[in-house]
């Protein structure tokens, strides 16, 4: 039977921060525009956080059986280990997927906004074809646009939406460079698997541009934020704090380039990870300083 440990490990706790980034800054836009609504706040972060878990053990289960951990470098996977049998790994990931519907529907009955029960599916059904079904998208590249995505313009501005029930332009900006800190986490994550996923005949991103290009595009979503932190300096200047978030950056900037290990990959994707909820953090500060 899995420690408890093991079963927090296979959770891949360092990927939270991406769920939480959008509620956090799609809330302070809500907020900005006297709608902030902390119930339905609550609700949107825990179908963020249940959708993340949810995908982390579907993804789990799905690579396991299917051999692809057979050849990963990083944390050994519960499925893939044989630590876990796939079944439980599935009931699991089904759990969190269940409790993710169930948030998100009474997000749906307080606000009468039926429209997002396809948001909601679409969801769900991106968490799971992810590496699940037979042709899983994640294993033709397109694994960091899925990313870029959903846990940033759909997550960020449906956070604001269902408080405001109104589309916010912030929302949909900040989105973006959230959006791009995420795909960025992935991006890591694929370099550093990159002869491993080949193996598999796991054909992402990485694989398909090699690592050269990869850390090349890495730089560039990671940068992104900084550079759309520019105009929102203009109409908010109390968010110049998301210029610290360059502590970060700067560094990153020389680490995953220039990377030999895999130890050092994770180390620049659980940085990039919290880069996310710093930039967030601080630009919920800066858009809601003048609600104050």
């Amino acid at each position: 039977m899995a420690s408890i440990s093991q079963w927090v490990s296979g959770a891949r706790v360092r990927t939270l921060p991406l769920a939480v980034s959008p509620v956090v800054l799609g809330t302070a836009v809500a907020n900005n525009v006297d709608q902030l609504n902390l119930a339905i706040a609550f609700l949107a972060l825990m179908v963020s956080l249940f959708l993340q878990l949810g995908v982390n053990y579907s993804n789990d289960y799905s690579d396991g059986v299917r051999g692809t951990d057979e050849f990963r470098v990083g944390p050994a996977r519960l499925t893939g280990s044989g630590t876990v049998e796939p079944p439980k790994v599935l009931r699991v990931a089904v759990v969190f997927f269940a409790l993710a519907a169930a948030s998100g529907a009474a997000i749906i009955v307080v606000t009468q906004q039926w429209w997002l029960v396809i948001v909601g599916l679409l969801a769900i059904l991106a968490a799971w074809y992810y590496t699940g079904g037979r042709n899983p998208y994640g294993y033709a590249g397109l694994g960091e646009l899925s990313v870029f995505i959903f846990f940033g313009p759909v997550a960020t501005l449906g956070t604001s939406y269902v408080q405001t029930l109104s589309f916010q332009d912030d929302a949909l900006i900040g989105g973006i460079g959230l959006g791009s800190f995420a795909a960025a986490v992935l991006v890591a994550n694929n370099i550093r698997d990159i002869e491993t996923d080949r193996q598999a005949k796991k054909r992402t991103l990485a694989v398909m541009m090699g690592s050269k290009a990869s850390k090349s595009l890495y730089l560039f979503l990671i940068w992104l934020p900084m550079i759309i932190t520019l105009p929102y300096v203009l109409a908010y200047p109390a968010t110049i704090l998301a210029w610290l978030v360059l502590l970060l950056v700067i560094p990153l900037s020389l680490l995953v380039p220039t990377a030999k290990t895999a130890k050092e990959l994770i180390t620049g994707l659980k940085l990039t990870s919290y880069a996310s909820v710093a930039w967030a953090v601080s630009m919920s500060i800066g858009i809601s300083f003048i609600s104050f």
